[in-house]
């Protein structure tokens, strides 16, 4: 599959119900190994800025463990991979907070206070017309994609 198809795939994803972290690590879960239903378990929590709290955006988070699927110490005492995965992680926190201005879940929806409440609102198209949730997808699976094409294939990788 194009990388350009799995943008799409994502913000297909987030139209369908599914939340904005999940989204973001479904279209490329299969690069690392990972079937849909492993990676739709494994980035559940994440949505709507880690569990409907509006902390950092779900889409970034997805974006985030994206980064953890290519790069992390398998073992504990290596530093130099924990660098690795952190300092991917810090440039791709960048170059979303440099596309949208922020990280963080409520200042992307413009919201003054917590809502305080775990219930999802139901997806309509007044949901989508009021947040920028699906453009927020959308960034998060495009810089992955961008990354994706950056980077230099390692021997015996499989390429995208």
């Amino acid at each position: 599959m194009e990388l350009e198809d799995r943008v799409k795939e994502a913000v297909e994803l987030f139209m369908s119900g599914y939340n904005c972290s999940q989204s973001v690590v479904v279209p490329f879960a299969d690069l690392y190994g990972f079937t849909r239903e492993q990676a739709l378990h494994m980035s559940a929590s994440f949505g709507a800025g880690i569990g409907r709290m509006r902390m950092t955006c779900g889409a970034a988070c997805g974006l985030f463990m994206l980064a953890g699927l290519e790069k992390c110490a398998l073992e504990g005492k290596d530093r130099a991979s924990k660098a690795a995965n952190y300092a991917l992680v810090q440039q791709l926190a960048e170059e979303f907070k440099r596309r949208n201005g922020t990280l963080i879940c409520a200042e992307l929806l413009g919201l003054k206070k917590s809502e305080g409440t775990s219930m999802p609102e139901e997806r309509t198209p007044q949901y989508y017309a009021k947040r920028p949730c699906p453009r927020m997808v959308e960034c998060a699976a495009r810089i992955w994609a961008e990354h994706l094409a950056d980077r230099p294939v390692s021997e015996g990788e499989a390429t995208v």
